[in-house]
């Protein structure tokens, strides 16, 4: 950047201009924080939907249907998947990058958190998109007498397009850090 500074320009000022800009642009990174805790409260809402769905099925034990209990429990573990998810993104996106979460010898500290990086967090996102798309898709099969054949269609070309994703992710995840440590080895 020096190299091209205009010439009534100190190299000093120029330095402290770079240095300015490079302090704005790492501080750039807390932006996200207030999207961070914009999730916690969603996964407030999902605790909310959580409690509701499950009030439902223990008030309705006695009347509801094996099927009807089956798709409750089910929309049940989709709202803890889905809260898996956002934990995920909250914990793990913060962590990679916004700042360290400081958990070092805590008791509760999530085991994939010592290990997360974009690309793990990336693989482990898509993973659980896919965990996500199958329970819906169960509970279409289960609920396949009521639905359109177009709909099914629709939502297990869906779902398979969700695999093709994680594994494709997962397969350039695999070739890239082969390839860091060959370039490692050979250095």
């Amino acid at each position: 950047m020096l190299h091209y500074a205009p010439f009534f320009l100190s190299s000093h000022i120029m330095k402290q201009v770079e240095n300015f800009t490079e302090k704005v642009i790492f501080w750039s990174r807390w932006l996200q924080a207030p999207m961070y805790l914009g999730l916690i409260v969603a996964l407030g809402v999902y605790v909310f939907q959580f409690m509701v769905e499950l009030y439902h099925l223990v008030s309705g034990a006695l009347t509801l249907t094996e099927t009807a209990v089956m798709l409750s429990v089910l929309a049940l573990i989709d709202v803890v998947m889905i809260a898996n998810l956002l934990i995920m993104v909250i914990v793990g996106g913060y962590e990679t990058f916004v700042s360290r979460l400081n958990l070092e010898n805590h008791p509760d500290q999530p085991e994939w958190l010592s290990h997360v990086n974009a690309s793990v967090l990336k693989v482990k996102l898509s993973t659980a998109i896919v965990t996500i798309s199958s329970i819906h898709l169960l509970k279409t099969f289960i609920n396949a007498d009521q639905m359109r054949p177009e709909t099914i269609t629709a939502q297990v070309a869906i779902h398979l397009v969700f695999i093709v994703s994680a594994i494709a992710m997962a397969y350039t995840d695999k070739v890239m850090n082969q390839a860091l440590l060959v370039s490692k080895n050979n250095h």
